[in-house]
């Protein structure tokens, strides 16, 4: 144990003396112990007590069960036949019109077209899954019934912050509407592998299995977000789908049955350390466009491989993820104001968004180690170019890897084609040879790579004499 220096000890001293004074005379005076129950501490807490109590009256009837649908013969509010009263569901999910749309999660609904609804009353319906979005893992659920449903209102996520109370109600475990309270740990969470478009609030609220799909309320009653997941190795640690990502999502899905995106055209990657300086910026300022998708709308707009994206619509980009997500929420044909860093430059771009189609891929991102340079390169020709699945008619195609060597351990392969060698484009092995030429031993070098149809950037380091 650390022992208190002088200095500390005269400060803690009379300190310790003060509380045990305070508490002798608690102690002596056990009148006024009972007068707490009135004393305002106990108030605030009863009020505070009371919101949650309140939260729970009236949200309970609007978060539903949702399981595989059975078979049945079963009129709207009845039980259908073939399955126990009290059997465990699937998921969650929340009414959020009166007319009986739910939303729930894709994972929950999975492939079915039809599900078992359950309400707090005990009555069941066949719900249509109406609309599945595996991108954000949300899917809307429709249910006919000959009256007004309970429901509850979608809240401002982008309204949330860090540390406010919140409230998730689902059925963990076919516990039909359990209440748990926690506070928002974290906003923004990216890089959760969970979906494709992540921007997730966080909770230590809990959520267990059978909470998927279920509502996280404020302590206004609004739902601001849906419970997606948890991190099984953890305590404490759920994730939530925003309410303003939901809302998009389930306008387009009521209105078509399913999500059109924006689309911008590009292959992007994160800015590394040693890619940040090459490129002179700042680490993790912006997002690396390593390739421009020919005839789509970044190409006619005039945006170049080597591009940083520093801002879309006057957001900040500083993840690839953050920039497929921002254009993902926008409309095609959506005039998109980007702001890039070229050559050491700003420069404002604006693109007519085209539509994501199902088959867009983005780049692939190698590690990077610092180790020698080690490949043999010779022209490409038509006959490689059909070999290896390239489109380009130019370039400097690798025929040969050298094992530990730093193209090795990036991830460098038989049939990749270098492009460009310190933003010098490259054209054949001549092209090459000369921009070699020019870099010292121990300096990095900057390769832009195609493979297949895929583009990325990395940097290797040159043995030292």
């Amino acid at each position: 144990m650390r022992k208190l220096d002088g200095t500390v000890r005269s400060h803690v001293l009379p300190m310790m003396i003060m509380v045990s004074v305070l508490f002798l005379q608690f102690v002596a005076a056990p009148s006024m112990a009972a007068q707490t129950k009135d004393s305002a501490g106990i108030k605030i807490l009863q009020d505070l007590q009371n919101v949650f109590v309140d939260i729970a009256d009236r949200v309970k009837p609007a978060v539903v069960n949702i399981s595989p649908a059975t078979r049945s013969t079963a009129k709207p509010g009845e039980s259908p036949r073939g399955r126990p009263p009290e059997g465990s569901g699937s998921g969650s999910g929340v009414i959020l019109d009166k007319k009986g749309y739910i939303v729930t999660n894709n994972h929950v609904v999975g492939e079915a077209a039809e599900v078992e609804v359950r309400l707090s009353d005990k009555s069941r319906f066949t719900g249509k899954v109406i609309g599945k979005d595996p991108d954000t893992d949300l899917a809307i659920v429709k249910v006919e019934t000959d009256h007004d449903l309970p429901f509850v209102a979608l809240g401002d996520s982008g309204t949330v912050k860090v540390g406010q109370w919140v409230v998730a109600v689902g059925n963990p475990f076919g516990l039909d509407r359990t209440v748990t309270v926690g506070v928002v740990s974290a906003l923004g969470r990216e890089n959760v592998n969970l979906s494709r478009y992540e921007d997730f609030i966080q909770t230590d609220a809990s959520i267990n299995p059978g909470n998927s799909g279920g509502p996280l309320f404020n302590i206004n009653g609004e739902v601001i977000g849906i419970n997606t997941a948890i991190i099984n190795f953890a305590q404490g640690i759920g994730f939530a789908i925003p309410a303003n990502m939901v809302q998009n999502v389930m306008n387009q899905l009521i209105a078509k049955g399913r999500v059109v995106r924006g689309w911008l055209g590009v292959g992007i990657q994160p800015v590394t350390a040693d890619l940040a300086s090459k490129f002179n910026v700042k680490e993790e300022e912006g997002v690396l466009v390593n390739e421009v998708f020919e005839g789509d709308p970044a190409s006619r707009a005039g945006m170049q491989p080597g591009d940083i994206i520093v801002k879309l619509d006057g957001k900040v980009v500083d993840t690839p993820q953050t920039l497929s997500r921002l254009i993902a929420q926008l409309p095609p044909g959506k005039d998109a104001a980007f702001e890039v860093i070229r050559d050491g430059h700003r420069k404002n771009i604006t693109v007519k968004l085209g539509e994501r189609k199902e088959e867009a891929v983005t780049a692939s991102i190698p590690k990077q180690p610092e180790m020698a340079l080690g490949l043999n390169v010779q022209d490409l020709t038509p006959e490689l170019a059909d070999r290896f699945k390239l489109k380009d008619e130019k370039g400097v195609l690798v025929t040969k890897v050298e094992p530990g060597s730093a193209a090795d351990s990036e991830g460098i392969k038989e049939g990749d084609l270098i492009k460009e060698v310190n933003r010098n484009k490259v054209a054949n092995s001549e092209d090459f040879k000369t921009a070699m030429d020019k870099i010292k031993k121990g300096e990095s070098v900057l390769i832009r790579i195609i493979r297949e149809s895929r583009a990325f950037y990395v940097v290797l380091k040159t043995q030292p004499e």
